[in-house]
């Protein structure tokens, strides 16, 4: 009943409803656009291509961008340029000194970096763009094109369709980039991680009935069974992490002002066991998808390296699960500051039992922190590669694999979160139960 209660409090709140509101109409925007087909080109022809691929790195692309490659839509780039820019920039605000000081300086300072990340956004959906051009134009006379004989993907290729395919993309990839800075500014939870999840979502139902079709009177009971085991499996264990909190417990200091007496109260610092989120695997998928630019650029080595990185190869999984534990601890290390949590701590004259304030707590706080991402990791990791694996062990048709159901249900438990943290502000009932300002949001840092 509690959970209905909750859903009944969004409409007492006018700006939590005016930011749902806003969050469905840019998603409802953005799902048109995936139906806008760059001119020149098949989709039919397109949509086949893909489909004979769909098991492959193209088909993991097209799952990414919502089914708008599919469709040589004009938001066909997807979100991926913005993702690749703003891991560059991350890496370079480590290794940059410039950067790192604008890091520091709050929001004046990421109001920059976001700028350097559109710059960068717009010259890799520059570069990319043409690449996807230049493939389209290969596609006509490739074995994929003609398998069927469906026809050609581009009607009047040339130097015209070119020029006009970058325009197009680029500014495709630039509205799919405002909108999601958009929701995140004015509507609920994280825009481009939102736009991600729209995308997987919406392919759900189109790959249900997809496979009914194909394997229409050869489906095997214990197959669905199996898949059902496995994504059930998969969420549980999902959710189950994703709530989970290492709690440090902190103390007040008593201080005296005139008559009253401060302090001496108990609280904890929690610490979540997977700090980066779903931001990792995207990063991963991000960069597994880069030398297929390249190799549109004829780079030397480039051509072999993606044929090498077909969804499901061994490379392919090495490599994803290296750079998910790598990005787990590098977003945690961007995102969390031990020394400016301590610093905090400080201030509000707070301790940690037996640690001393200052340099010792940032350091006994990062040690605990790098030990709970450590097994985090481990945990994102498994999720993403182990529901593929087993589906190709056992012959289990499992389109989605453990990395778009991660995406999907973290960012379903962020949304609640912010959802929830709005309700409790106001001194409404959350919806995960419980009622006025007691109600503790799961998740979240209770001291920052």
């Amino acid at each position: 009943m509690s959970l209905f209660a909750g859903f009944a409090n969004i409409g007492k709140v006018p700006e939590l409803r005016r930011r749902l509101l806003f969050t469905l109409f840019v998603l409802a925007v953005y799902r048109v656009g995936v139906f806008v087909t760059i001119p020149g080109v098949d989709r039919n022809v397109m949509r086949a291509v893909v489909n004979k691929q769909g098991g492959g790195l193209l088909g993991f692309f097209n799952l990414f961008s919502g089914g708008a490659l599919s469709n040589l839509s004009i938001f066909a780039l997807g979100i991926m340029p913005y993702i690749s820019a703003s891991i560059v920039l991350q890496l370079m605000g480590m290794v940059l000194k410039p950067l790192e000081e604008l890091r520091k300086e709050g929001e004046q300072g990421q109001r920059k970096i976001n700028q350097y990340t559109r710059y960068g956004t717009l010259l890799l959906s520059t570069f990319q763009s043409f690449g996807v051009a230049m493939s389209l134009e290969a596609l006509n006379n490739s074995d994929l094109a003609d398998s069927g004989r469906v026809g050609d993907v581009v009607t009047h290729a040339g130097w015209g369709f070119r020029i006009l395919t970058v325009l197009t993309l680029t500014t495709g990839t630039c509205f799919i980039m405002w909108l999601g800075e958009q929701i995140t500014e004015r509507g609920i939870g994280n825009g481009i991680s939102l736009l991600i999840f729209a995308g997987i979502v919406t392919d759900i139902p189109s790959g249900v009935f997809g496979y009914f079709e194909t394997h229409k009177g050869s489906i095997q009971p214990l197959n669905l069974f199996a898949v059902g085991a496995l994504i059930l499996a998969t969420v549980a264990t999902i959710v189950f992490f994703e709530r989970g909190q290492r709690r440090i417990p902190i103390y007040y200091a008593r201080r005296t002002v005139g008559r009253r007496i401060y302090g001496g109260q108990t609280a904890h610092l929690p610490l979540k066991v997977n700090t980066s989120g779903t931001i990792p695997p995207i990063f991963a998928s991000s960069l597994l998808m880069f030398p297929a630019t390249l190799a549109n650029f004829k780079v030397p080595g480039m051509a072999q390296l993606q044929s090498s990185l077909e969804r499901g190869d061994w490379l392919f999984n090495v490599l994803y699960v290296a750079l998910i534990i790598f990005f787990c601890f590098f977003y945690t290390a961007v995102t969390f500051q031990p020394v400016d949590v301590a610093d905090n701590l400080k201030k509000q004259q707070a301790f940690i039992p037996n640690i001393r304030q200052g340099k010792q707590t940032a350091e006994y706080i990062d040690k605990v922190l790098t030990r709970i991402t450590l097994g985090g990791a481990f945990y994102v990791a498994a999720v993403c590669i182990v529901p593929t694996v087993v589906s190709e062990w056992f012959k289990v048709p499992f389109r989605w694999g453990g990395t778009s159901i991660m995406i999907v249900v973290g960012v379903a438990l962020d949304t609640v979160s912010q959802v929830e943290a709005h309700l409790i502000t106001r001194n409404y009932e959350g919806l995960s139960g419980g009622g006025g300002r007691a109600t503790r949001v799961r998740g979240r840092r209770d001291i920052a």
